[in-house]
């Protein structure tokens, strides 16, 4: 029987990576991409969502430290 023959390394490497550009090339065609307005909207409501877990947080913290202080004086 005849042996096949592989490629070399170099040869199938390039191939891959040469495969892998077109298939990303196909995938990104088939995104729908959002419109400026959109963007600014979604980051709008990001940084929204951002300020009132951080005043949450915020307020968690202060009333913790409260009872954490009142905590050590009842017990000091």
């Amino acid at each position: 029987m005849a042996e096949v023959k592989k490629e070399n390394w170099f040869k199938r490497a390039i191939g891959a990576i040469g495969r892998y550009f077109r298939e990303l090339r196909s995938e990104l065609k088939k995104v729908v991409w959002p419109t400026p307005k959109q963007v600014v909207k979604n980051t709008l409501i990001v940084g929204a969502c951002v300020l009132v877990v951080g005043v949450f947080i915020w307020i968690f913290d202060f009333v913790a430290r409260f009872g954490v202080d009142e905590l050590i004086k009842a017990f000091h």
